[in-house]
């Protein structure tokens, strides 16, 4: 039975961009785009992954509310449980330390950019305005 592993994710918008990041070089499914986040520790709620996650990944505070959307997607090697949050920005400057890059796009330029499988149905959701 392959491992399962629950991942917390960030809906974070600004002046109606949203931000992305670049997956670090040598990870899995490196140089393609995400949502900022990661694999969620057993000692912390989905919600405390998320928080400590944006701290250590992109220096930045945010409160994590409502849950927007929850994927289930099976890679051959694992399985993944996405849990993407709508975020609310409180403090720091957006540095890029767990992350090759981040980006502030709008929901009609996430087409230019490769994001994993997984997140096909939240890109297909989040460019046609959900």
């Amino acid at each position: 039975m392959k491992p399962t592993v629950e991942v917390a994710a960030a809906v974070l918008f600004r002046e109606g961009r949203l931000l992305i990041t670049q997956r670090l070089p040598g990870s899995h499914l490196s140089g393609l785009w995400e949502l900022p986040g990661g694999k969620r520790k057993p000692e912390e709620s989905i919600r405390e992954c998320l928080v400590r996650e944006l701290r250590e990944e992109l220096d930045i505070e945010v409160v994590a509310g409502e849950l927007f959307e929850a994927i289930e997607y099976d890679y051959p090697e694992k399985t993944v449980c996405l849990k993407f949050f709508k975020c609310r920005y409180v403090s720091g400057d957006i540095r890029a330390l767990g992350c090759q890059r981040f980006a502030w796009v709008t929901p009609d330029d996430l087409g230019n950019y490769r994001f994993p499988p997984a997140n096909e149905s939240l890109m297909e959701r989040l460019r046609s305005g959900g």
